[in-house]
């Protein structure tokens, strides 16, 4: 698997890995995820029972579907999947993530596979799986559409796609770069590379041209007042999510 190519930045695996250790301090470095994660958990949630018809009410609703959390980091996405009953893989190419998140998942009484790895490796293993995340990851690669092409290779027929990043816009460089690292100080600087975020129309193009259909997006807004965060079909200048789907 060493020869598949891949489009990891080994630059942003550095970044992620130097803070492995604080993956679930919810006052650390990864602050914001733990604050966003609610949110980002009911939309997911909500969209993957509507496409699979399932109910959330039910004690593992997700049983019998098989999940792919791409850059999954400490397990903040992974475990909540596996509660729900789904068979997860989490896979990331910064090394010193896994110990972090395999401590997590074991203290939590949760099988789930983590992996160190790529995308790019798994979709040349021919793996498959019914729903794809990839979250907070497409603006740290290094060839976006490429990396949005096999992210789309490992979603089943009747599968589904989510992805999550930034806009790029005046707003989210106020908010994201000067706000939140140099400011508040939620992240390191240099966490994020302006450029590199990606507008919601430039990432369904993308998607388009990964043959999936992108059936929505929401913005992700923090209340400044409650500082909770909630979606919204209307407001996506800083933070959104998408939801695309494989004929």
């Amino acid at each position: 698997m060493s020869d598949v190519k891949s489009t990891i930045n080994p630059d942003e695996v550095a970044k992620f890995e130097a803070m492995a250790a604080e993956w679930w301090d919810p006052n650390g470095k990864f602050r914001p995820l733990h604050q966003m994660n609610p949110c980002r958990l009911d939309y997911l949630s909500t969209q993957i029972a509507t496409q699979f018809g399932r109910n959330l009410r039910d004690a593992r609703p997700f049983e019998g579907l098989r999940i792919l959390d791409i850059g999954c980091g400490g397990g903040l996405l992974s475990e909540p999947m596996a509660r729900l009953g789904a068979t997860v893989v989490g896979v990331d190419a910064a090394e010193g993530n896994l110990p972090v998140a395999r401590l997590h998942a074991e203290q939590s009484g949760l099988e789930i596979d983590y992996r160190h790895g790529t995308a790019e490796a798994l979709a040349a293993d021919g793996e498959a799986f019914d729903v794809v995340l990839a979250m907070e990851i497409v603006e740290h690669v290094a060839v976006p559409q490429e990396f949005i092409d096999t992210c789309a290779a490992l979603v089943k027929s009747g599968g589904m796609m989510f992805v999550s990043t930034l806009n790029r816009n005046a707003k989210s460089y106020m908010f994201a770069i000067v706000g939140a690292e140099r400011i508040l100080k939620w992240l390191p600087n240099g966490t994020h590379d302006w450029a590199k975020f990606i507008t919601p129309d430039e990432l369904e193009d993308m998607v388009l041209n990964a043959q999936l259909d992108m059936v929505d997006r929401k913005g992700m807004v923090l209340n400044p007042i409650t500082w909770r965060w909630s979606t919204s079909a209307r407001d996506l200048s800083v933070n959104y999510v998408t939801t695309s789907l494989k004929a």
